[in-house]
């Protein structure tokens, strides 16, 4: 089952047509200084338009403090703030991974900025009382920082360690968006643009098998832009396998719900059980956004900042690690390893669906062997506190972002995430 292609890099050297699935993913990691600057503009238009929706929502923009939000116009700043703080005032941006963080950096352009914006020294629960910059001025700012980007941009040589920062600030972008839209969701806010709705799967189209082989995660020499926690090697002994074609639907978990699953300890861990005896006291025993439809059979969701029928068709999502490993024990399934999961991404990309909401998986967010931190020194090591990875991507999810070999990392309470899962056999 393709196990002679052995590694993740040696499947993407291989295969044109599993590139080719990825491509937007693959252009803004690989891609010219010309394609570089396409996305930055198109990012940032997906941006301002997503937060265009808030203030069509919330005029005052205020939000609740709470773990999983952030207020909207700190969001935006901090967009443009990164930007500036990685490229236009940093003076060894030409040495991509290389680069010193603590390099000194010049001034901003808003003074102060650093005290606004800076995530790693401004902590979360502070940024409600900050003095932010008006919308207005905010945009303006962004104008001025896009600008600049693209300006040094046009002074960079055409090479990959010279575009790493680039690279860097995309992407961190659309995560942004991504966390707009879902923060959007759990706020009732509607979100009318086509490209960041839910679609309709098919009936599960039964399970994909492979052989027990080796399989190796993380890229020594990685091609173009990697995050840091891809890089490296872990060389992993995977098992025989018979893994789900497609995520779990609606229509696949809910059965779980109707018989009684949130109430039988037996299918819950004990870190699951403890979430769920403590979530109990304030939420009923189903998914987030999901209640029984008031007088009437079957169930509903919270969508666009109302309440519609649960269509069965789509991917289950807003789930925590912890219901996803409840609905395997209960239907005496497992969830993958990451090993597992990419293997049959980028083996089977013809008969693999992915990309509806990210994956919990059953392995741990830690670093591969070799695994030195890039710049951006809180991206990854902060984090390799024993948090499930996920993989995939979600229908809120920019198509830049949709990689196989992308990791994401959340801890496993965590249901504000648009997150499903797909099972093994045991």
């Amino acid at each position: 089952m393709h196990d002679e292609l052995g590694s993740a890099a040696a499947v993407l050297d291989a295969s044109g047509t599993a590139r080719e699935a990825w491509g937007a993913a693959v252009t803004a990691r690989e891609g010219r200084a010309e394609d570089l600057t396409l996305a930055l503009r198109e990012s940032r238009r997906d941006t301002l338009a997503t937060f265009g929706a808030y203030e069509a929502a919330l005029p005052d923009l205020l939000v609740p403090q709470r773990a999983e939000l952030n207020p909207p116009l700190w969001e935006l700043g901090h967009i443009g703030w990164f930007q500036e703080f990685w490229i236009g005032r940093n003076p060894a941006r030409h040495l991509g991974p290389r680069a010193d963080p603590d390099t000194p950096r010049r001034p901003p352009g808003r003074a102060h900025a650093d005290a606004l914006y800076h995530s790693s020294q401004v902590p979360h629960g502070t940024r409600w009382s900050l003095p932010l910059p008006t919308a207005q001025a905010t945009r303006a700012d962004l104008a001025g920082q896009l600008a600049q980007t693209l300006q040094c941009l046009e002074d960079l040589p055409d090479e990959d360690e010279a575009l790493y920062f680039h690279r860097l600030a995309l992407l961190h972008e659309d995560m942004h968006h991504e966390a707009a839209l879902y923060m959007a969701q759990g706020l009732g806010i509607a979100i009318a643009d086509p490209r960041w709705q839910p679609r309709a799967l098919p009936a599960p189209r039964g399970e994909l098998a492979f052989d027990a082989g080796t399989w190796t995660l993380g890229m020594p020499h990685p091609r173009g832009f990697a995050f840091d926690n891809e890089v490296g090697a872990a060389e992993v002994e995977v098992p025989a396998l018979r893994i789900d074609a497609q995520v779990v639907r609606w229509g696949e978990f809910m059965p779980f719900v109707d018989e009684g699953g949130y109430e039988a300890r037996r299918f819950w861990s004990e870190a699951g059980w403890a979430w769920l005896q403590a979530r109990a006291a304030t939420e009923a025993r189903s998914p987030r956004h999901v209640r029984r439809a008031l007088g009437l059979g079957g169930w509903e969701c919270w969508r666009h900042g109302r309440w519609i029928p649960l269509d069965p068709c789509l991917a289950a999502r807003h789930l925590t690690l912890h219901e996803a490993e409840a609905w395997c024990r209960w239907a005496g399934r497992r969830l993958p390893s990451e090993a597992e999961w990419e293997r049959a991404a980028l083996t089977r990309p013809e008969a693999f669906e992915w990309g509806e909401v990210w994956e919990w998986t059953a392995s741990p967010f830690q670093p591969f062997v070799g695994f030195e931190p890039h710049p951006y020194r809180d991206y990854s090591a902060p984090w390799f506190d024993g948090r499930p990875v996920l993989r995939g991507a979600s229908f809120m999810t920019q198509p830049r972002m949709k990689h196989p070999r992308y990791r994401n990392f959340f801890q496993a309470h965590r249901n504000d995430v648009p997150a499903g899962f797909r099972s093994c056999a045991i």
